[in-house]
């Protein structure tokens, strides 16, 4: 069972879609999968509460590779303002680290089953 929904009603729809006709051998590791998306695509928006400043896009450029900053600054401000890379500095600027975000919106069970799945391959 997915435990973090997504925002998005469509998204849910789909998902539970996806894990109904997934491999029972497999669904677990979705499930546990799709929760951390959810949980991450949230972390994303919350962005947004901080209300991103143009003083916090310049920081973040300063800190991007020279082709990479370029290219930021020709989308320029607003269009960065969903850019992923640009909204966790945001986050992490005003104290919220994504790996802590999830710890605190996922279950410790949860979490550390979620993990040994990622471990399995590293062995």
């Amino acid at each position: 069972m997915i435990k973090i929904n997504h925002p998005d009603e469509d998204c849910n729809n789909s998902q539970a879609e996806f894990l109904a006709n997934c491999p029972a051998d497999q669904r677990r590791f979705h499930e546990l999968l799709l929760t951390v998306g959810n949980i991450t695509y949230r972390y994303h928006q919350r962005a947004i509460d901080f209300s991103p400043s143009l003083q916090d896009y310049h920081e973040w450029l300063e800190g991007l590779p020279e082709n990479i900053r370029k290219g930021m600054q020709e989308k320029g401000f607003e269009s960065c303002k969903s850019v992923l890379s640009f909204t966790r500095y945001v986050n992490e600027k005003n104290d919220v680290g994504l790996e802590e975000y999830i710890r605190q919106k996922m279950d410790a069970e949860d979490l550390a089953e979620y993990q040994s799945f990622l471990t399995i391959g590293k062995e």
